[in-house]
This record gives C-alpha cells, sequence and structure tokens, in this order.
C-alpha cells in the first residue's frame, strides 16, 4: 500500500473545514488531511513538521482568517526557505481579481472560488486531486 498523500488546510469557519474534511474522506482516501485553523498556526505546525519529512504535499488556504490572514501567511511561507516549494492553492469565497492577482504576486500556485453547491464542490476537489497527484510532477 501506498503511502498517504499529505495536505493541509488552513481554513477558519468551521463549517467550511467540516465540509472540505468529509470530501476528501469521500473521495479521497489516499488523501491524509491535516487541518489549521490560522495561518499563525498553520506556520507553527509546518515548522514543527520541516524536521520530520512529514510536510504536506499541498496547502488549501483560505484568505479572510483572523490573526493571520491568506496573503501574509503566502508572503512569509514563500519566505521561507524549507516551506516555498509546498504549492499552494488559494481556496476561498472570493472572487474579487484584485485578490487574485495579490495571492499568485505572493506564490499562490492557484486559486479556486470555493462554489455554492456541495455537488460543484466536490467535483472541484476531485479535478484538484486529480491535477495535483496524478498529473504534476512536485519537488521533493
Amino acid at each position: 500500500m501506498s503511502q498517504a498523500h499529505r495536505v493541509l488546510l488552513v481554513e477558519d469557519d468551521q463549517a467550511d473545514a467540516y465540509i472540505t474534511q468529509k470530501v476528501f474522506r469521500d473521495i479521497a482516501t489516499d488523501i491524509a488531511l491535516s487541518h489549521t485553523e490560522t495561518g499563525e498556526s498553520a506556520l507553527e505546525w509546518l515548522v514543527s513538521h520541516q524536521e520530520k519529512d512529514t510536510l504536506p504535499e499541498l496547502i488549501l488556504l483560505d484568505l479572510n482568517m483572523p490573526k493571520m490572514d491568506g496573503f501574509t501567511f503566502l508572503e512569509k511561507s514563500k519566505g521561507h526557505e524549507k516551506l516555498r516549494s509546498i504549492p499552494v492553492v488559494v481556496l476561498t469565497t472570493s472572487a474579487s481579481q484584485g485578490d487574485v492577482d495579490r495571492a499568485y504576486a505572493l506564490g499562490a500556485a492557484g486559486y479556486v472560488v470555493k462554489p455554492t453547491s456541495i455537488d460543484d464542490f466536490t467535483h472541484y476537489m476531485q479535478q484538484l486531486i486529480s491535477y495535483w497527484f496524478s498529473l504534476v510532477k512536485r519537488p521533493h
């Protein structure tokens, strides 16, 4: 049996986190999904896992969070030598072109606007998983 792919969800909204976790359990049994609620706690989690060879292969990041928003998280994580190569996909409700542009300028690997339908969200997550873990060659 192959080792599960590791994904970190950075999401402060409990309902959105629950739905994402449920969708991942339902469609991706080979994904180990960890969750933190703020950019600040995500950075702490990542730094604590950097030496254990258990860093995530993908980060799903909300933008609007307390303490440290997603933009600040992007800036700090992309400035960290051991974290910068982890792809970060913004997963947010904001469809603002300014937010899209800023996220990519700060190093986001993708930007997904959360759909309102659970069926659409499930489809989006299936596509995202297929893309990142079947098609894309990632750095070590």
